[in-house]
């Protein structure tokens, strides 16, 4: 089977801070602070121009990107930057909630959460009225992954009291959160970012 154009590891260390997972929530506070101004809307109006009211809106650039594939098969590269971006730091804040890294979440840094989602060529490589049913195609995804969530939820719980006792995350409850967040990385590629028409896996490898 080919390789799926949109790619999620996490790198596995042999330690964890307890100390830092004994308080992890209070920890990471700020930074869901940070996130949720991000993906929220804000509106602001401008003074300058009286007559003139500006809107700006923040988070993942959905909608405008679906109308810019239909209507002008154009997908301005620096929203697919934002898109990813933001998706690259929300991947790096779960990561840290989901006790897989010590790390605290950068902003703007990789660090060990490695995230690939090529830029598409919207002429060659999307169909044009796709996105419009997208979101319809993969509400199959969306239901095996509520189910699997109960799985991370109960994983991420029982890891917590094991990294307390004994300081390590074991590596195969690592590899299925992991999964668990790769495959939720894919579902959204294929219908929230739009970056690729290639019909997600239900798989939690790679």
């Amino acid at each position: 089977m080919e390789k799926y154009p949109v790619s999620l590891s996490i790198d596995y260390s042999d330690k964890s801070k307890r100390l830092t997972v004994l308080f992890r929530l209070f920890l990471a506070i700020p930074i869901l602070i940070i996130l949720a101004l991000l993906t929220s809307s804000s509106y602001e109006s401008q003074q300058a121009a009286k007559e003139v009211e500006r809107v700006y809106s923040v988070g993942i650039l959905f909608l405008p990107t679906l109308l810019m594939i239909v209507f002008k098969r154009k997908y301005p590269r620096w929203w697919f930057d934002w898109n990813l971006a933001l998706t690259k730091f929300s991947l790096r804040v779960a990561s840290y909630l989901l006790l897989l890294r010590d790390d605290y979440p950068s902003t703007d840094e990789e660090q060990a959460v490695n995230v690939q989602i090529n830029y598409p060529d919207v002429e060659k490589e999307l169909n044009q009225w796709l996105p419009l049913i997208k979101w319809l195609l993969v509400i199959p995804h969306f239901i095996v992954l509520c189910f699997i969530m109960v799985g991370v939820i109960f994983c991420t719980i029982i890891a917590w009291f094991i990294i307390l006792f004994t300081g390590k995350y074991p590596r195969s409850m690592f590899d299925f959160v992991v999964g668990f967040l790769r495959w939720i990385l894919r579902v959204g590629a294929y219908a929230i970012l739009l970056t690729t028409d290639e019909y997600p896996p239900f798989s939690l490898s790679e």
